[in-house]
């Protein structure tokens, strides 16, 4: 709370200046527009991106900063950042006066600052490929009809499987619908007696997969009514979505249903499981681990399912993106020069590069590109193309923090609850978190 108080104030003697000065000392007073030449001779921009970037496609990074140096006269100046503290720097930095101009944040990460007016209005139609950003992404920085962020990278879930078993099954090929995902279950199930065998491994409180079946059934989290949040998990098309799900948890995984994703990789490389729903870069490491899973520097050793993994998109379920989005915070001294690095730094040219380097590009137009030109991104790609995104409130954090959503899950399959009562319930909480 004492943090968001010190957001809120440092908003406040931002936009008192602006108010009063026309600018808040920066290059632009309204919308920050990528679209025009801006003079940044004799100038240096400060630019917050995370140490993925620094360790994954640091060339990419040198040469949009290179592009927009050529194009403007203004230098840059990169600080990566670490996850586990970024937002504690952030929030200072906003509460103070040493505000960096270009700032990335994951896209779960966005809404709560985007609420709190802490990041300047862009005008989206000034970034390429603006058009087609992915919807999973995006959506964290809207409100109200306004883009405050730019879409920089993705990661989707996907559909990792055990060829092995598939092959000893009488299953050919991936499912391409849901309806194949289940018969190749059934299929998979029926082949393996052991009873710590599950078909599809599937922890109870794995919220991402419960609400993607949720989306998928046309069903909703919570929606905007007016000015009041509403949760919807109680509706038939959500309640037809949680059904699924609880079905396919019951019938084929033996996942323990108090237990969260985090370590599903590592339960699924002891064999005891034909499919898991993750992120792409789950299948490597299911196949090798450390061997001290506490130590990170411990060396890599195979496991039980090493060479015996494939991917393909989950059929007929969208995607919870992971993934970044990067934006100029209100309080910034250099607006528009920003805003023209985002330009280069989210361009197709970037993009090209981070599909190099096995990200995902930001845009649905980018997505065959990937696929064609990085056989490892494939899958990922075609996943992305069908994404979702949490209700975009400043408050969700505030959800998450609660467990909400696995409270709920959890209560359904121990049976404390049944689905109706358990999403009303949740529905409740979640309204009252968002309108609070």
């Amino acid at each position: 709370m004492k943090r968001k108080i010190a957001i809120a104030a440092a908003l406040a003697a931002s936009l008192l200046g602006t108010a009063a000065c026309g600018s808040s000392g920066g290059d632009s007073a309204g919308t920050i527009s990528a679209d025009g030449k801006v003079d940044g001779k004799g100038k240096t921009i400060k630019v917050w991106l995370m140490v993925d970037a620094q360790s994954g496609w640091k060339s990419v990074v040198d040469d949009a900063s290179k592009r927009f140096t050529d194009a403007t006269g203004a230098n840059v100046t990169v600080e990566y950042q670490q996850w586990a503290n970024v937002l504690t720097k952030l929030d200072a930095s906003l509460a103070g006066s040493d505000v960096p101009d270009v700032v990335e944040l994951g896209n779960t990460q966005f809404p709560k600052y985007v609420d709190a007016g802490a990041f300047g209005e862009v005008k989206k139609d000034t970034f390429e490929n603006s058009a087609s950003w992915l919807p999973g992404l995006s959506a964290a920085c809207e409100m109200d009809g306004k883009t405050y962020c730019v879409p920089y990278y993705a990661g989707a879930r996907v559909l990792i499987y055990r060829t092995d078993l598939f092959k000893a099954a009488g299953v050919a090929d991936a499912p391409k619908t849901y309806e194949d995902f289940i018969a190749a279950a059934d299929k998979v199930q029926a082949a393996n007696k052991d009873p710590k065998f599950g078909a599809v491994y599937m922890p109870g409180r794995y919220w991402y997969a419960a609400m993607s079946w949720v989306k998928a059934n046309g069903g909703d989290i919570a929606k905007k009514d007016g000015d009041k949040w509403v949760g919807q998990l109680s509706q038939p098309a959500s309640q037809d979505g949680l059904n699924k799900w609880v079905d396919l948890v019951k019938k084929y995984s033996k996942a323990d249903v108090t237990k969260d994703e985090a370590d599903q990789y590592l339960v699924f490389s002891q064999a005891n499981a034909g499919m898991f729903y993750g992120n792409g870069w789950e299948q490597g490491s299911a196949e090798q681990v450390r061997k001290d899973p506490n130590d990170a520097n411990s060396p890599l050793v195979d496991t039980k399912v090493k060479g015996k993994l494939a991917a393909a998109p989950m059929p007929g379920i969208p995607s919870l993106l992971g993934g970044s989005n990067v934006g100029v915070p209100l309080k910034s001294q250099n607006q528009e020069l920003a805003a023209q690095w985002i330009k280069y730094f989210t361009d197709s040219t970037s993009m090209k590069g981070l599909i190099k380097a096995n990200a995902l590009p930001n845009a649905t137009a980018m997505l065959d590109v990937a696929a064609s030109e990085n056989p490892a991104l494939k899958v990922g790609a075609e996943a992305a193309k069908n994404s979702w995104a949490v209700p975009s409130s400043g408050k969700w954090a505030d959800v998450e923090k609660a467990n909400v959503l696995q409270n709920m899950l959890s209560d359904i399959l121990t049976g404390k609850k049944s689905v109706a009562d358990a999403s009303a319930a949740a529905d409740e909480q979640i309204a009252k978190i968002l309108n609070g």
